[in-house]
């Protein structure tokens, strides 16, 4: 009876946080992708103490997790459980010609969700780089062919050369994230930790597997003219 108390009150906190509309449209905001208090703030309108209450509430209910930026450590990203996201309609966004991944190498991240997105959705997509390497990493490369995807070993790009208007622009790192500014906004942010930075094949996995995860469930948002 006690484990059934404990998870009755668990829900109890879940649909008491989810019964706020300030709440419900932060959840919103996240159901596409991750974001700073300051991030979702300005979307919002919602001025500073109120977003720190109403996160306080959806992270006790245990709806949302933080995490630290990889690039400005100062920053936290907000993101929401998996279980929550599985159980939630992304909101439908603007029709978009193509889609573009960036990270800051263009030799992980983005060609792996590049590649995903070719694979399992179809339609215009590319990858680029804010300060892209010689090369895509040959663990990269493994990953890939062990999911059944090629990348091309010198297929690197500069976002200066690859985004163009009507692109939807989804950050898969979060220096990219921090470092496009001016022209280039990234419409969406997957804050998706660096496997280069730990180099192993576990690790890649786990950003191939964080990629698929959000792919699969923002495919059905996105419109596209018949």
């Amino acid at each position: 009876m006690s484990g059934d108390s404990s998870s009755l009150q668990a829900r109890a906190r879940v649909h008491a946080a989810l019964g706020d509309p300030a709440r419900l449209a932060i959840v919103d905001a996240l159901t596409l992708g991750d974001a700073s208090p300051g991030e979702i703030g300005q979307e919002l309108g919602m001025p500073t103490n109120l977003v720190a209450h109403h996160l306080k509430v959806l992270q006790e209910a245990g709806l949302i997790v933080r995490t630290r930026s990889e690039g400005d450590r100062r920053r936290t990203y907000l993101r929401l459980q998996p279980d929550v996201l599985a159980s939630l309609t992304p909101p439908q966004l603007r029709d978009a010609e193509r889609v573009v991944f960036v990270c800051t190498h263009n030799s992980a991240r983005s060609q792996l969700a590049a590649a995903l997105w070719r694979d399992r959705v179809g339609g215009p997509v590319a990858s680029a780089g804010t300060e892209p390497a010689a090369r895509v990493h040959p663990r990269a490369i493994k990953i890939a062919h062990r999911h059944g995807l090629d990348l091309d070993p010198t297929g690197t790009a500069n976002v200066s050369d690859v985004v163009h208007d009507g692109d939807l622009v989804i950050a898969v790192c979060d220096n990219a994230h921090e470092d496009l500014t001016g022209p280039v906004r990234p419409r969406l942010h997957w804050s998706v930790p660096d496997p280069v930075r730990i180099g192993t094949d576990a690790a890649f996995e786990a950003a191939y597997t964080d990629i698929a995860g959000r792919i699969e469930r923002i495919a059905p948002a996105i419109s596209r003219d018949a």
